[in-house]
């Protein structure tokens, strides 16, 4: 009996482990504007809609929005000509800029569909040309689909792990192995957004160099005690800087 109900697990775990990736397959789709193949399970829609929703929340989190619209319009003003200058402009998702007002965290992020942030924090130490490569970064995150990417992904690894736990209780392997390949494919992300960046800058006429000085400025802040590269979702500011001078050499010619 206990050799039978073995045997069921397995098969149970095995079906598990194969429909996971039938269904990774299903969602592997080419993006049109990065030219990368994807899994990606939720269209441009729905990738929106979640952006939408979240706004409200992700606003109050930093204290709401910066209450100056001169400096919001300004932020409108950079992203806009970023769009307007790209591929973002033939893309479905609608870009909309917010200056939070955190005068204390030091960050800039993208929603799914659009919706871009900068803190105050980070806004009042660049110029022009730096804020244009932070916001070209975040753009870069929307057209490149990270974040239904990393959630097809969690899903993946999830139905994974599930299956390898009923099958031969191994889920605690498969699980480590999908968080360090999450945070790899994280990393990944980031150089990916920094060379769309570059390139969004030098199609806008801005210096893309700025976006170097941009690095040092989060390495500051982020001071001798930060998370190792391969502990973190962000490569080393070292690290990007050494790609994002090897993207302006490959587009200053090409633009």
């Amino acid at each position: 009996m206990r050799r039978g109900s073995w045997k069921i697990r397995i098969f149970i775990g095995l079906a598990i482990v194969a429909f996971a990736f039938i269904q990774r397959c299903n969602n592997s789709e080419k993006n049109e504007y990065t030219g990368r193949t994807q899994n990606i399970n939720m269209t441009a829609e729905q990738e929106i809609a979640i952006g939408l929703q979240s706004l409200p929340e992700i606003s109050q989190q930093h204290g709401g929005l910066y209450p100056d619209e001169r400096m919001q319009a300004f932020v409108d003003a950079v992203g806009n000509k970023l769009v307007n200058s790209s591929i973002a402009r033939e893309t479905p998702y609608k870009y909309d800029f917010h200056l939070l007002a955190d005068s204390q965290t030091i960050n800039a992020f993208a929603l799914p569909g659009g919706q871009i942030f900068i803190t105050y924090a980070l806004f009042s130490q660049l110029n022009e040309a730096q804020l244009a490569g932070v916001l070209g970064h975040e753009i870069g995150h929307v057209i490149g689909r990270h974040s239904a990417e990393r959630i097809a992904d969690s899903n993946f690894w999830q139905t994974l792990t599930m299956g390898a736990t009923v099958g031969a209780d191994m889920g605690g392997l498969v699980g480590g192995i999908g968080q360090n390949k999450l945070l790899t494919n994280g990393r990944g992300d980031e150089l990916e957004s920094d060379e769309l960046g570059v390139l969004f800058m030098i199609q806008s006429g801005y210096q893309p160099e700025e976006m170097i000085k941009v690095m040092q400025i989060l390495k500051a802040a982020a001071g001798p005690n930060r998370t190792p590269e391969f502990q973190s979702t962000h490569p080393d500011p070292e690290n990007r800087i050494e790609k994002i001078k090897e993207a302006i050499k490959k587009y200053k010619g090409n633009v």
